[in-house]
């Protein structure tokens, strides 16, 4: 069989294939035009999921004539011209007009600023109809009509109308992110319409406009730098979290990008702080040259390739640990959200017709509640009960030796500001006392022998003894993993792994940070390593697996965290069952010290698990309940 020429139509519609996958990826290309083009505001209309129609309206610079033509054939662009080191535009490939003519019926019309009259050229199915002149307001108008239509086998793997009018969707909330000062619009017979007015040096705003007003009130702000690399954007406390990760957006150099690096380093960072099967939210811009990082990867430009990925995973993980050192111990608003919602105003005149029992702590009251909204209180078994602070117990939270322990957890500041001295049972604090300005308040009741309730300047607490103190120790312990070596278990007889050369190399580069967790390994020929000794902590352990599955990690992030993720779980099981338990009594001065213990701890807002500690209640949302504002 002889060797020929493919014809340029069939060139274009076999990259199409890869450059526009379904209409989503369409849209993107063309969004991506109007904001290299300098448009502020980008209109985005729709009909049947983008598959009859897809029309991007921008204010951009606008084509001519001679733009026009060039425009839509394969390898024609603005963007670049001889190298591809220096990217700095979304676009640069100049394929995706002519792939999408190939597969659809494209028009293209257009004006410059300054020309009298616009310019229009259309593109079906790969034949060109020739430019010609056509009215038009300055910037440009691309609509894309009956995509795949010359490719009837694509169109048959495309998805429901609302499912790629979703995607179209999220493509929009990704750009409108990447670029605030833009003004954003996507409407059509197949959705309602989504505005995302322009906030140009307020990106925050721009990110509540599309992940929630709430995450404004959730997220810490993140700006690091390593290496002239920079990482600036916002992440949500742990307790803030959602069931996938379709809430983690990253940029690089304003691209954005679903990269499994910056995904991975978000959910490394976040371990041990979220529960399993939950998802942090995250906006990450990463800034760095353009030589460092190849956006090429792909034709559809959503993955790339750093030079330097360890260093770049290692910013992100570092950046994002600090700030929730700094600030991770808030509680999220949610939290307070739903316990306002959990409150109804009581003694309803109807009868119950729904009923949730409490049994936590023996006790039998329950509260009753109704469809309607309507509530009433069961007259058998008032859910109110004295709320008396816990009387003093001998032994204490931890049994005869436990009083030792407690106390050592009362740093020097938090003895010494008088909070041993707790207000008897019975008696009323006074507004004066000096406790209630701590973060976390003055301890003013024990509920449930679970729940502590404090008193603050602004509130009220409510504290979950057990996760809270869970959280402490495992924060003790984690510090003891920094510090020095940790305690190993020599094996009698050495375990020889085998594995290929590269990966040897590789551990034994990274074998003195994975001496100091307690794994020694030794260079054993050319193709395999001795493991000599194993983390005490882990017990009875695989070491074959776990040197392989560090040799995995290492060849992908060039990082052997996992297996400090490993010793760091452990941690969090002892420390979850050496902590202080549900149903125990506490006396005032054991709760004041878990709160001022609380409030010098990273990341006490969650327990190890990812559930939240403790719940603010604001002083105006308790008058709120009242009607008192």
């Amino acid at each position: 069989m002889s060797v020929k020429q493919l014809p340029e139509t069939l060139i274009n519609q076999i990259a199409a294939g890869e450059v526009i996958e379904r209409p989503a990826s369409a849209a993107k290309e063309l969004i991506e035009n109007a904001i290299d083009a300098g448009a502020t505001r980008v209109e985005i209309a729709t009909a049947g999921g983008g598959k009859s129609l897809i029309r991007i309206t921008d204010n951009g610079s606008g084509m001519d004539a001679d733009d026009l033509s060039l425009a839509v054939r394969r390898h024609c662009t603005s963007k670049i011209s001889e190298t591809l080191d220096d990217i700095r535009t979304l676009g640069f490939r100049g394929e995706a007009l002519p792939s999408i003519g190939s597969v659809a019926k494209l028009s293209i019309t257009s004006r410059r600023a300054g020309s009298a009259t616009g310019v229009e050229i259309a593109l079906a199915g790969g034949k060109l109809t020739p430019v010609r002149p056509a009215a038009a307001n300055i910037g440009t108008v691309v609509e894309v009509r009956d995509i795949f239509f010359a490719t009837p086998a694509r169109l048959k793997f495309l998805k429901t109308e609302k499912a790629e009018a979703g995607a179209i969707t999220e493509v929009v909330k990704r750009m409108a992110i990447a670029f605030p000062h833009v003004r954003f619009v996507l409407s059509g017979s197949d959705r309602s319409t989504l505005e995302f007015p322009a906030s140009p040096g307020d990106p925050l705003s721009r990110m509540a406009q599309v992940l929630g007003a709430e995450f404004k009130d959730n997220a810490i702000e993140i700006d690091a730098e390593r290496e002239d690399v920079g990482l600036k954007g916002f992440a949500g406390v742990p307790t803030f979290n959602r069931g996938n990760s379709a809430h983690q957006y990253a940029f690089v150099n304003g691209r954005p990008v679903q990269d499994k690096l910056i995904l991975s380093a978000i959910r490394g960072a976040y371990a041990e702080t979220i529960p399993s099967g939950r998802y942090p939210v995250a906006v990450l811009s990463i800034t760095l040259d353009p030589a460092l990082v190849d956006v090429n990867v792909h034709p559809a430009k959503a993955d790339v390739r750093f030079r330097d990925p360890g260093l770049v995973r290692g910013l992100i993980v570092g950046a994002l640990r600090q700030a929730l050192a700094r600030e991770g111990d808030r509680a999220a608003t949610t939290g307070t959200d739903g316990l306002m919602r959990a409150f109804r105003p009581g003694f309803g005149g109807a009868p119950p017709t729904e009923t949730a029992t409490s049994q936590a702590g023996g006790s039998s009251g329950y509260f009753t509640g109704h469809r309607s909204g309507n509530v009433g209180w069961t007259p058998a078994a008032s859910p109110f009960r004295p709320m008396t602070i816990a009387e003093p117990a001998s032994a204490g939270v931890f049994g005869e030796r436990g009083q030792a322990g407690f106390a050592a957890m009362m740093t020097p500041s938090a003895r010494a500001d008088g909070m041993g001295d707790a207000t008897p049972p019975g008696a009323l604090p006074g507004a004066a006392d000096p406790a209630t300005q701590f973060r976390l308040g003055a301890a003013r009741a024990q509920l449930h022998e679970n729940y502590i309730v404090a008193q603050t300047d602004t509130g009220l607490v409510i504290v979950d003894q057990h996760a809270a103190h869970e959280r402490l120790v495992f924060e003790a312990m984690r510090k003891a993993l920094e510090k020095d070596r940790l305690p190993s278990q020599v094996l009698l007889i050495p375990e020889i792994v085998d594995l290929p050369e590269e990966e040897c190399d590789r551990l034994i580069a990274h074998a003195p940070q994975l001496e100091k967790l307690g794994l020694a390994l030794e260079r054993f020929g050319p193709g395999a390593v001795a493991v000599r000794e194993t983390p005490a902590m882990l017990g009875s352990v695989d070491a074959a697996g776990l040197v392989r599955d560090l040799a995995d990690e290492i060849g992908e992030w060039n990082t052997s965290d996992g297996l400090k993720s490993r010793l760091e779980h452990v941690a969090a099981t002892m420390a979850c069952h050496g902590s202080v338990r549900s149903g125990r009594r506490l006396r005032p001065e054991e709760m004041n010290a878990l709160l001022r213990e609380m409030e010098a701890t990273p990341g006490s807002g969650q327990c190890n698990h990812g559930r939240p500690t403790y719940i603010e209640l604001k002083l105006n949302d308790i008058e709120r309940l009242f009607g008192r504002s």
